[in-house]
């Protein structure tokens, strides 16, 4: 068998006994070294650390997207607070996403925003997931209608007021919203190719629904993408921690994952290259 050294049975005199003993268990100690040494060799293959292949960032070809940067999710007074909260304070979740927007608009560098809108519309929708039916429950993200604005003002569904100078510039581009968790329902991958933007830098909310859905399917599409892990959150309830959820696949999917003061720098240093 592989990697065994094999130990023959021959007739020997009494006087050679013992020297076949010593050979016998000199051999068998070799194959347990062996073996222990084939398997740390399998273990460390199969456990190998995860590349980084990182992302450059290009002008032109780089954008910075941030997914529902909303009072529901971002501000103590809103609906997922108490079970979000937590971790966008533990992250510094809403200055991170500043810096963010701050970075980006410094070098000029196109920002994009996928928002999050329920309309009355949205509530005849005869099946939902999980979360879905909670957001609707509790009137996450509704407005009254989609070319109303009434109610608008402060609500769930708008920004943080912190985030409106950014947001509200005439130059950053609002997608369409999406209604679940990706960009398959809106328009965000059309207005970025249109562009010609091929990679993102990605904060927002929530980590293992919006932002990571985002991940998912910009990858798909083709796209590089940077997740910036503390520009993000996520909820933490009895059935897991969403944000440690998010770090493991943003991870095993992302080109790269930053931290905030990572990506700030890497942005300021676009502007040079």
């Amino acid at each position: 068998m592989s990697g065994y050294i094999q130990v023959i049975d021959t007739p020997v005199t009494r006087s050679g006994s013992t020297r076949l003993r010593v050979a016998a268990l000199v051999l068998t100690t070799l194959n347990i070294v062996i073996l222990t040494l084939l398997s740390v060799g399998v273990s460390r293959s199969a456990h190998a650390e995860l590349p980084d292949p990182g992302m450059e960032i290009v002008q032109g070809r780089t954008a910075l997207l941030i997914t529902d940067p909303q009072n529901d999710f971002l501000s103590p007074t809103g609906v997922t607070w108490g079970v979000v909260g937590k971790s966008v304070t533990a992250n510094h979740t809403v200055k991170n996403i500043e810096r963010l927007f701050k970075a980006a608009k410094a070098v000029q560098m196109p920002v994009f925003v996928s928002p999050h809108y329920y309309y009355p519309s949205d509530h005849g929708w005869q099946f939902e997931g999980a979360l879905e039916t909670l957001m609707h429950g509790i009137g996450m993200f509704d407005r009254t209608a989609p070319l109303d604005l009434k109610g608008f003002k402060g609500s769930g569904a708008d920004w943080l007021e912190r985030y409106k100078r950014y947001i509200e510039d005439g130059s950053t581009i609002v997608t369409s919203p999406h209604k679940v968790y990706g960009p398959e329902t809106n328009d965000l991958v059309l207005q970025l190719r249109k562009r010609g933007i091929d990679k993102v830098i990605l904060g927002g909310m929530s980590a293992n629904l919006c932002t990571e859905s985002h991940m998912r399917e910009l990858a798909e599409q083709g796209f590089e993408v940077a997740v910036v892990s503390d520009a993000t959150a996520a909820a933490q309830v009895e059935e897991g921690d969403g944000y440690a959820a998010a770090l493991v696949n943003f991870r095993f999917i992302a080109n790269t994952v930053w931290s905030t003061a990572k990506a700030v720098q890497a942005i300021g240093a676009s502007e040079t290259n």
